[in-house]
């Protein structure tokens, strides 16, 4: 027969087997002994946990990831949209999580939903569509400075989408074109200008030698002739013009005071 002694041993044995724990390296186990807790996590590794003087709560410190559902922003030109965002953050201290909130997890995702209303409700629907890198280091600088006593670090923020109204989106349409035109005729007129420009240059020159406008004219007839155009241009130089008007400016003078007339 066994003895009790033999109970006994097989008992203690079977105690310490339960007792042993085995934590992986990204675990650490804050321990509550007669209901006060370590100074110091336990971990990674093999851990003793005597049970029932001994309660384990387990923490992993690896990156987490926390999706804040879309909330209804209204920011501060009055314009109303949807912005969802994901938070990463870790545990640096396993003992301030366990102890200074009852669910670090739930607390974390009440502060983000909040923060990120108050923060894009400062905010103009401009700074939001063209500044989200500005605005994530906001959102993860407070969320930081407010998990730091629970023991989490907020690693980043990032806004995934903004949902904007049917009209909203027709209007940014608009002004998206409305602004594209504004550049076309801003470039087109700074073409105009740099032509006018080149023109003036050329017209310079050309009036220095006289002879290059002939040279110009028959480069455009040839110009012409190889286009296979039956409309024949004949230049006529504009400095012929101005000797027949002058011709016709003396014969048409009236007489000089004091000349005589002779009638037929």
């Amino acid at each position: 027969m066994i003895d009790a002694t033999t109970v006994v041993i097989v008992i203690l044995g079977l105690y310490l087997l339960s007792s042993i724990k085995i934590l992986r390296e990204y675990e650490r186990g804050v321990i509550f002994r007669l209901g006060r807790a370590l100074t110091q996590p336990k971990g990674p590794g093999v851990i003793l946990v005597f049970a029932p003087l001994d309660r384990i709560v387990r923490v992993s410190l690896r990156i987490d990831t926390l999706e804040v559902p879309s909330q209804d922003v209204v920011t501060r030109d009055n314009v109303t949209v949807k912005v969802n965002a994901v938070i990463f953050f870790r545990v640096l201290d396993p003992r301030k999580a366990v102890l200074e909130v009852s669910n670090f997890l739930y607390a974390t995702s009440q502060l983000a939903q909040t923060t990120l209303r108050s923060v894009l409700g400062e905010a103009e629907l401009d700074e939001l569509l063209s500044q989200r890198e500005q605005l994530n280091v906001r959102l993860q600088s407070i969320l930081d400075q407010h998990t730091a006593t629970w023991g989490v670090k907020v690693t980043m923020v990032e806004l995934k989408q903004v949902d904007l109204a049917e009209q909203m989106i027709r209007a940014l349409a608009k002004q998206a074109e409305a602004e594209r035109e504004r550049r076309a005729k801003i470039i087109h007129a700074e073409g105009e200008y740099s032509a006018s420009e080149k023109m003036a240059m050329a017209a310079e020159v050309l009036q220095k030698q006289p002879a290059a406008i002939q040279l110009r004219y028959l480069q455009t007839l040839v110009e012409i002739g190889t286009e296979k155009n039956t409309t024949i241009v004949f230049p006529l130089p504009l400095d012929i013009i101005a000797s027949l008007g002058r011709a016709l400016d003396r014969t048409g003078q009236p007489p000089a005071p004091g000349a005589e007339i002779h009638q037929p």
